[in-house]
């Protein structure tokens, strides 16, 4: 791909791994944008939003550069799942979570402000849940640190023990859909 520089508007090592996949090179930046949180706003445009947010806030200092911004929500039903504020709203998540299916929705924001080009797009993926005891939740929260996730969970961090099964893209659910991802960057205009 002939793509301009590269930059990658967050701090999230899983999103760094995945984007290495693809064969890229790109710098890091984490953005500074602040997440908004609407009612009003479906989860698929709140993490757009979002997204394009995060991507716009570094573009403004990197004009020439491609900038990709993301952000994964999970929603229940009508409950938006962030980052939880502690282990006990961790366990809360999980406890909903349990033997339900669930949607995961990333939104990715793309932007080159010199050339005035940017696509902002979202993936969704529903993950199914294993029911789950609160002895089984203790546990999975005793192997990893939910409190930078969404949902309060990692499908990379020992999921066989919460996820029974999942319709869509896994990269999604880790935090950056690499499938939509590589078809956006292909199509996208030559320096």
């Amino acid at each position: 791909m002939d793509l301009p520089p590269l930059i990658l508007a967050s701090a999230s090592p899983r999103r760094a791994e995945l984007l290495r996949q693809l064969d890229l090179d790109f710098r890091i930046i984490p953005s500074a944008a602040a997440e908004i949180f609407d009612e009003q706003l479906s989860p698929w445009e709140l993490c757009q939003l979002n997204a394009h947010r995060k991507a716009r806030a570094v573009a403004k200092k990197h004009p020439d550069a491609l900038v990709l911004g993301a952000d994964t929500l999970v929603f229940l039903d009508d409950e938006i799942m962030g980052k939880p504020l502690n282990l006990a709203d961790a366990e809360r998540m999980l406890a909903r979570l349990q033997g339900q299916t669930h949607q995961v929705v990333t939104g990715i924001s793309l932007i080159q402000l010199r050339t005035h080009r940017e696509r902002t797009f979202a993936v969704s993926t529903d993950v199914t849940f294993r029911p789950l005891t609160a002895e089984q939740i203790k546990d999975y929260l005793g192997k990893m640190n939910p409190l930078d996730k969404a949902g309060a969970y990692a499908i990379q961090e020992h999921g066989e023990m919460i996820v029974a099964e999942i319709f869509g893209s896994y990269s999604n659910v880790v935090g950056l859909p690499v499938e939509q991802l590589k078809l956006e960057l292909e199509t996208w205009p030559a320096i």
